[in-house]
């Protein structure tokens, strides 16, 4: 079974081929599949978890519509997968994963909520998207570090910062909370912080690897 999967940023290639034997590529952009699909007869399943956002014209959802009238499993999560799937399920595509809901659901609904800066030689991403934000800084709210409206401020506060620029240190000083606010946040990011399009990426994969076995 041949199987495409555009990753990268989210979750590294070593890692990706760790769980799944696949071709890897970097992070898709418009045209990408259109091109796959001109040269090759031989793809059953796309995995859709990295995409460019602003750097070149984004991937069309009439490339991925081509793919599933072809037949091709086109399964996508973590970032422009996420969002990709949210707006094509109905098509046929597949969603997983936590950011894929957020956006089916309302909670996000830009693309700009999990775009990220990246380096474009090793695709290593230089900011933090905003949906990492949200759900490190809802664990901080659980856990007493923060209350409900400072997380909002910060939240608010990242909105309002160019994506490139968003990191978690940038956005909490940025946010004008208490002194003492601002280093129990700081100590407790640095110990506890978790990636979500980490987390994502690797159950689109692991999804991958038992869609094949089954098909």
């Amino acid at each position: 079974m041949t199987i495409v999967i555009y990753a990268g940023l989210s979750i590294s290639f070593e890692e990706c081929k760790k769980i799944l034997n696949a071709e890897y590529y970097p992070p898709v952009k418009r045209g990408d599949i259109y091109n796959l699909l001109s040269n090759r007869n031989d793809i059953e399943i796309i995995g859709i978890i990295d995409g460019v956002f602003h750097q070149s014209p984004a991937v069309a959802h009439k490339e991925i519509l081509k793919a599933l009238k072809k037949g091709i499993s086109v399964v996508g999560g973590s970032s422009m997968g996420a969002l990709r799937a949210c707006e094509l399920y109905p098509y046929g595509m597949i969603g997983i994963g936590h950011i894929f809901n957020d956006y089916k659901n309302g909670v996000i609904e830009s693309d700009d909520d999990v775009a990220v800066a990246l380096n474009p030689e090793t695709y290593e991403p230089l900011s933090d998207s905003w949906i990492n934000l949200k759900y490190n800084f809802e664990q901080a709210e659980k856990n007493g570090i923060i209350s409900d409206d400072e997380k909002k401020v910060l939240l608010d506060t990242a909105k309002e910062i160019y994506y490139p620029k968003r990191t978690f240190e940038y956005v909490i000083k940025k946010s004008n909370l208490s002194n003492e606010t601002l280093t129990m946040l700081s100590t407790y990011i640095k110990k506890n912080k978790f990636d979500i399009k980490h987390e994502d990426a690797k159950e689109v994969i692991e999804y991958i690897k038992k869609l094949s076995s089954n098909e």
